[in-house]
């Protein structure tokens, strides 16, 4: 399992559309095949940092539901959202995995 956290630099003035654009993907995520933890929007400290999270279990499987997703009319949207409103400044996506015991769970 891999975990894919995407930290998002936006526009702090256009936090309503970024706002809008987290809530669709809550939608459109896991009816293509990811397992949504979050998205989360700047609450205190930097106004222009944003995360998205979510598992998947392989990279190649990565790649078919990025497919799937591109082609959801929710997902083509989002994007086409982001692109007209610019309030995505900078985007990056990480994959990491987990090494450690889970917490709560037993060593």
């Amino acid at each position: 399992m891999l975990t894919c956290i995407i930290r998002y630099q936006i526009d702090p003035r256009k936090m309503p559309h970024f706002v809008q654009y987290a809530q669709n993907w809550g939608q459109a995520i896991p009816r293509n095949g990811a397992d949504l933890i979050g998205y989360y929007a700047p609450h205190e400290g930097s106004a222009t940092l944003a995360y998205g999270i979510y598992n998947i279990r392989s990279l190649a499987d990565y790649e078919a539901y990025r497919a799937r997703l591109a082609a959801d009319p929710l997902g083509r949207r989002n994007y086409e959202f982001a692109q007209s409103e610019n309030f995505i400044l900078r985007e990056d996506r990480t994959f990491l995995k987990l090494v450690s015991t889970p917490h709560g769970e037993p060593a």
